[in-house]
């Protein structure tokens, strides 16, 4: 098992051109919600996160599971180079997009994931097009069945769909794309090139990203319970936010309110 700080400090390297950070969305910066479209980022949140994109000279980007136009969405008014479908597609600090066309395997599919949503109650089929996710939230019963149903209907499509496993979902997709792919692509580019990779995130589907991070010498925070590679860890969503407003406090000093 890797060895981890409960309570990480902010990173020492936390001057404008020295950190680049990377936070997942969901159940990182905001709650779960059985139904994804009601999850809403606390206003102070937002602004927190803007003036942390400020301060680092632009080297903020938020890195999700979600479509870049629902991320558009939670953190109006702010304008983030953003990861979406979890690395499927990205928007870079200069606005121009990189996506992966959704596998034509989808649309083979879709049909019979929608009759599995209907057929099991409680059991929510979010479609984005590019993934399908079965949300096992309100009815967690089901969770071996709706493993056992994406693994197997992901088996008959060979290699062009996999199943990603996340809290209470799972999620058919295609492509080699992942949070850590994500991640080093930004880092390859202004304003992220040649800093420090920082990502907190809470899910499975962030382990990549935490790989990637790790990788690269930079610092990985596992928010909450569960096996992780993270070098470090912090217990829940208010413990996140109490370390972003201490980096805040640190490296934009003089933010009013701070």
């Amino acid at each position: 098992m890797n060895e981890f700080r409960q309570h990480p400090a902010a990173p020492a390297q936390h001057t404008r051109d020295g950190t680049a950070l990377f936070l997942d969305l969901d159940g990182t910066l905001a709650e779960f919600h059985a139904d994804p479209a009601k999850v809403r980022l606390d206003p102070a949140l937002v602004a927190l996160i803007g003036i942390l994109r400020q301060a680092l000279g632009g080297a903020l980007a938020v890195i999700s599971g979600r479509r870049i136009g629902d991320l558009d969405r939670l953190l109006q008014p702010l304008k983030l180079p953003l990861a979406g479908l979890h690395g499927r597609e990205r928007r870079d600090a200069s606005g121009r997009w990189h996506c992966m066309p959704p596998d034509p395997a989808l649309d083979a599919v879709r049909p019979r994931v929608a009759a599995f949503a209907a057929g099991h109650r409680g059991v929510m089929l979010e479609d984005k097009q590019s993934a399908l996710a079965l949300h096992y939230r309100c009815a967690p019963d089901w969770a071996d069945a709706v493993h056992a149903f994406a693994t197997e209907l992901a088996a008959e499509t060979g290699s062009a769909l996999h199943v990603l496993e996340g809290k209470m979902v799972a999620e058919l997709i295609g492509g080699n794309a992942d949070k850590g792919t994500a991640i080093a692509a930004f880092m390859a580019e202004a304003p992220f090139l040649g800093r420090r990779p920082v990502f907190l995130g809470d899910d499975r589907t962030d382990e990549d990203g935490f790989r990637a991070v790790n990788a690269a010498g930079g610092l990985s925070v596992k928010i909450g319970e569960g096996p992780t590679v993270a070098r470090q860890r912090l217990s829940d969503i208010a413990a996140a936010t109490e370390w972003l407003r201490a980096f805040a406090r640190v490296a934009a000093p003089e933010e009013p309110g701070r």
